[in-house]
């Protein structure tokens, strides 16, 4: 739904969302937040014996679907993101400026914008419980930064999100106050802001875009929270602006598991052996993913992005060709990241092509 600038902006929060409708519109994200991946229940051999042909294509593209949406894992950056951003929500609630916000800074691939979204989604849940007959309530709002962003693009994001449009003569301040007078309205308390290395602060517009999101932390009595690539080398915490971010902001930083100490090891064998339990393989045996740790951290180089997609691949090729197991073999077939080949090349085991044969 599209609402005029001149009106009081009234958000259908019931309508259902468009098929096409991004993470970043409220259709979209509700839909993000409302969405569980239920795990297919695993027929007994003779049962499925027993399906017709029509009957068991059906099945197999349930799992499919189910592997190739396979539920997140809770990683120690998810929690900590959440655990911090729902804290420092609770110290805003009665703070009229200087409010505290979280950056979520790291390589690509390190799992940023999940951790993001995860702590959205946690909020909003959580609100929906304190207030269960609230469907007016939008309690966060997800942006991203365009590229080469200026105050207004800026601006008109945080509107695309609401659904609102305005008149071609209506001014950059006439979008702030539609945003402001909507997130007002339907108590936004959380707002996520995601590809914030799109700023450019080295230009005029890219340092006049940070001082947008400044001006929207100040009037929006809500905590901000943050997601970017390498946030500490784009200049962020540089000059005066630097400076006043910095002394707001807590930085949480995402990175690639490490394989350096035992304990590194078992954290990457629990996560491994996390994804492997939510499988709905009929002949795989528990454990072989785990058993195969070594071989998965050299292949994705500790990139949580890469393991989920290697792991949920070599799952649907195991329908797909009726074996019903992940072995080396199959992983091997599972295309991944230009980034986690690179690592791969640096760190897999020389004798890695001998030891799959004997694990085929």
């Amino acid at each position: 739904m599209s609402t005029p600038a001149t009106a009081t902006p009234q958000p259908d929060t019931d309508e259902q969302a468009p098929p096409d409708s991004p993470l970043t519109t409220k259709e979209g994200w509700r839909r993000y937040v409302e969405h569980e991946t239920a795990a297919p229940k695993l027929l007994p051999a003779a049962e499925r014996a027993a399906l017709t042909g029509r009957e068991r294509a059906r099945v197999d593209e349930r799992r499919r679907e189910y592997h190739a949406d396979l539920p997140l894992v809770n990683t120690p950056t998810i929690r900590k993101v959440i655990s911090t951003a729902r804290l420092l929500i609770q110290l805003n609630r009665h703070q009229v400026s200087a409010r505290r916000g979280v950056i979520l800074s790291g390589a690509s691939g390190t799992g940023k914008t999940t951790a993001l979204t995860q702590l959205g989604r946690a909020h909003e849940l959580a609100t929906r419980k304190r207030h269960p007959h609230d469907r007016s309530r939008l309690p966060v709002v997800y942006v991203t930064v365009p590229p080469a962003a200026t105050p207004k693009m800026l601006a008109q994001e945080f509107a695309r999100f609401f659904g609102l449009t305005f008149p071609a003569r209506a001014t950059h301040t006439d979008i702030v106050d539609a945003v402001c007078a909507t997130a007002a309205h339907v108590h936004v308390d959380l707002v996520l802001v995601d590809e914030l290395h799109n700023l450019n602060l080295g230009s005029r517009s890219g340092a006049e875009a940070s001082d947008q999101l400044k001006y929207f932390a100040e009037r929006l009595p809500a905590t901000f929270a943050y997601a970017g690539i390498d946030i500490e080398s784009q200049g962020l915490f540089a000059g005066t602006r630097g400076r006043q971010i910095a002394g707001r902001f807590v930085v949480i930083r995402a990175a690639p598991f490490s394989y350096a100490t035992t304990g590194d090891k078992e954290a990457w064998r629990g996560l491994v052996g996390t994804l492997e339990s939510m499988l709905r393989l009929h002949e795989h045996a528990p454990g072989t993913l785990s058993a195969m740790s070594d071989y998965l951290f050299h292949r994705t180089g500790g990139m949580i992005g890469s393991l989920s997609q290697l792991i949920r691949g070599a799952a649907v090729l195991a329908i797909e060709d009726e074996s019903e197991r992940i072995t080396e073999d199959l992983l091997a077939l599972v295309p991944i990241d230009f980034a986690a080949e690179q690592s791969e090349q640096l760190t897999a085991p020389a004798k890695a092509t001998g030891r799959r044969r004997r694990a085929a």
